[in-house]
């Protein structure tokens, strides 16, 4: 396993994370004892960073990990979670408030188990455009009740994440230098979107570090395909399916490339996230990551997505 500084936090996160959101059941039901595992194994074999939310599932997704990381020394784990985006019942809610924002941590921390989280992130921010007060609300109310909270020693770093980088950077340039520590940005480094590497000169100019999640955009580079919810276009799904089938064709799932694509690529990326509640698909990702990349492949699956590389979506 590769470890990368992020940014100027002085955090070292190995190149591959551990995103818990599939503990939550995102993807598919699943069950707690072999998502327990899944936690153990990452750890086991590496993967010193984890990222959760308490969107995930409604809650338990942070109450899944915090069963595992119970059984945990503390010094193992780089943690990650996120404040403003929530759920209940089956109704998404969203909440910038400071008040609101600093409950959370607190909520987080005790389904976690722990009494620090080393990275606090607004969750999508980009859903804050539609409320009262926009992208300005994270910048001035948001955003200090977090640091607010890094300066009483409950958390140890501030970020922001968003599907559309260019929200990312709006709120770092709208903020004081430095409050934004790092930046979560998904399915922008891929096989079918680079659109991140457009703003990494941006977030080192302002010493933010950089994390990647969704090398497989959300099912579209699988073999198994995208979940009916996915809000890609069917032309980009068409092509991305065309790409999947060829590499099949090689005996080199898509899967295998893409991860390996998002992970040994570009090192100004700190860590790029993926999930699994199954141990076994875990060690299968630990496994793909530390084999060389067929960048032949790379350029003829690109080529074959073609001219729906770079076609974009809303956040859902």
């Amino acid at each position: 396993m590769v470890y990368n500084e992020l940014g100027r936090t002085g955090l070292r996160l190995s190149n591959l994370g551990f995103g818990a959101s599939s503990l939550g059941g995102v993807f598919r039901s699943i069950r707690e004892e072999e998502g327990i595992e899944a936690v153990f194994t990452a750890l086991d074999n590496g993967i010193n960073f984890i990222d959760v939310s308490p969107y995930y599932g409604h809650e338990k997704a942070e109450t899944v990990l915090g069963k595992a990381l119970r059984q945990v020394k503390r010094d193992r784990y780089v943690l990650s979670t996120k404040v403003g985006r929530y759920g209940k019942d089956g109704v998404n809610t969203w909440d910038y408030s400071a008040e609101r924002v600093t409950r959370s941590v607190y909520e987080s921390m005790e389904r976690l188990g722990v009494d620090y989280i080393d990275i606090i992130n607004v969750h999508d921010v980009e859903f804050q455009t539609d409320l009262p007060g926009g992208l300005q609300k994270v910048v001035d109310e948001t955003l200090p009740a977090l640091v607010d909270l890094k300066q009483k020693g409950l958390v140890g770093h501030v970020g922001i994440t968003d599907l559309q980088p260019e929200n990312l950077k709006w709120v770092i340039e709208h903020s004081d230098e430095g409050t934004v520590e790092s930046i979560l940005n998904f399915c922008h480094y891929a096989l079918n979107d680079t659109l991140l590497t457009d703003y990494l000169d941006f977030f080192e100019q302002h010493g933010v570090g950089v994390i990647n999640a969704s090398p497989f955009s959300m099912g579209l580079l699988s073999d198994r395909g995208t979940p009916d919810w996915h809000p890609a276009p069917q032309p980009l799904k068409d092509a991305c399916a065309r790409a999947a089938a060829y590499c099949r064709e090689q005996g080199y799932p898509i899967d295998k490339l893409a991860i390996q694509f998002s992970t040994s690529l570009n090192p100004r990326i700190a860590s790029t996230l993926f999930s699994s509640a199954n141990p076994k698909n875990v060690l299968k990702n630990i496994d793909y990551v530390n084999e060389h990349i067929d960048e032949g492949l790379v350029k003829k699956v690109q080529d074959i997505i073609g001219d729906q590389m770079f076609v974009r979506w809303k956040n859902s």
